[in-house]
């Protein structure tokens, strides 16, 4: 797409747009029953146009792509309310939104009023002079700075290619993992199932068709396990920078302390409480990796799902605490009762064994005398690993902070052709 494509005359970057010139209407305040991607052609030339048009770089905004909505796979509503391609605030939308397709409404569920009105906020933020200024403007935290430049620092030394290379990688390692979940969950259920006992004919022929489906499970989970592995191995080569690796599923560390599902905010959320005792329930998809918060040895582990717990363990960590992991839909081979494993080491996948309503990880301490959700080392992955449910947080508490050093800038410096 290049600016004489485009059907609309398109709003400079100097002031926002005028009172009830830009409306959202209670349908736009919604996602669509079918949501238009695009494809890596042209979101490239998208990107492009946007950036020539606002003097902005593409790489930026190609970084806030991907780190807002995965590429426009997850639009929201965010739990703060955010939405669309570009995820804006609806009042932030109002003053900056854009109609570059030229259909008459300023959508931010349409990629190119998106991705152009992104482009003129962050002009208007300064960006055509200091892009770490308008990043910030964009959102307001110093890690979210960081993984931008460092994503867009990626895409300017590997182009557009590297981008997709790299979700397509991402989408990948993601179905490979819920796919291995799936198969071992369903493996777990019909190994739990009552054996029909007795030598009677039938009760043979049903023995023998158990087995057949024991086998059928058993293959089916080596065959999962084994691709996961080998995109596993792939994406480990790609998680070179810290932006990459969040993309792809891997660890946030953080002072000594790793956040225990991977995913990112687009889909690993969080409530400020629980149901009932303290402890935190982490939404995830099924198959979402799971890593140990911190370094320690796993005291006890079981692969045989706990009536209440489903398949779990406990972690002792160094400062003496047990962590309590439930309802994975499997364990890693080396989380094992005895092992020794470092802050992100995956110790499974999310699942929903046990007395589980849906896939997520329960995270507890061993006695559940302490919301771990109020810790600060918890609430220093918000927005980077993961959002509060309904946008509300817990006050943070000072217990476990160990080695946490608040996340912020790096002071690193960044500069893109144009």
């Amino acid at each position: 797409m290049h600016r004489a494509d485009l059907f609309a005359v398109l709003p400079d970057a100097v002031a926002p747009n005028a009172p009830g010139s830009v409306t959202l209407s209670a349908e736009l305040l919604r996602p669509p029953a079918t949501p238009s991607l695009r494809d890596p052609e042209r979101l490239q030339r998208l990107w492009r146009a946007a950036g020539e048009t606002y003097d902005v770089p593409w790489q930026v905004l190609a970084a806030i792509n991907a780190v807002e909505s995965d590429f426009g796979r997850h639009m929201g509503p965010s739990s703060a309310g955010a939405l669309g391609w570009m995820q804006f605030m609806p009042a932030t939308w109002v003053r900056w939104g854009v109609d570059a397709d030229g259909d008459g409404v300023a959508n931010p569920w349409v990629a190119e009023d998106a991705v152009y009105a992104a482009a003129r906020y962050l002009a208007a933020a300064g960006g055509t002079r200091n892009v770490s200024r308008a990043i910030f403007a964009y959102n307001h935290a110093g890690w979210y700075v960081d993984r931008v430049l460092k994503l867009a620092a990626v895409y300017e030394a590997g182009g557009t290619e590297l981008a997709f290379g790299l979700d397509r990688l991402a989408v990948d390692l993601a179905a490979a993992r819920a796919r291995l979940a799936e198969a071992s969950q369903l493996l777990e259920r019909e190994q739990a199932a009552r054996a029909p006992a007795g030598r009677s004919v039938a009760n043979r022929t049903a023995q023998g068709a158990r087995q057949a489906r024991l086998a059928s499970l058993e293959a089916a989970v080596t065959a999962a396990r084994a691709a996961a592995d080998r995109l596993q191995s792939s994406a480990a080569g790609a998680s070179f920078s810290p932006a990459t690796a969040a993309s792809l599923g891997a660890p946030l560390l953080v002072g000594g302390y790793a956040f225990p599902v991977g995913g990112g905010p687009g889909t690993v959320s969080v409530p400020a409480g629980h149901h009932d005792y303290p402890a935190a329930d982490i939404a995830a998809p099924g198959g979402s990796p799971v890593y140990a918060l911190m370094a320690g040895t796993i005291e006890r582990s079981w692969q045989s799902p706990d009536p209440r717990c489903g398949i779990g363990l406990l972690l002792r960590t160094g400062d003496g605490r047990g962590w309590v992991y439930c309802h994975l839909a499997v364990l890693d081979p080396a989380a094992v009762t005895g092992a020794r494993v470092s802050a992100g080491t995956q110790l499974g996948l999310v699942g929903a064994t046990g007395e589980a309503t849906g896939p997520h990880l329960h995270l507890q301490l061993e006695r559940a005398d302490a919301w771990p959700q109020r810790e600060a080392w918890f609430t220093a992955f918000a927005g980077q690993a993961f959002a509060w449910q309904g946008g509300v947080a817990p006050a943070a508490t000072s217990s476990g902070l160990g080695g946490f050093t608040p996340v912020g800038s790096g002071g690193d410096v960044f500069t893109f052709t144009r």
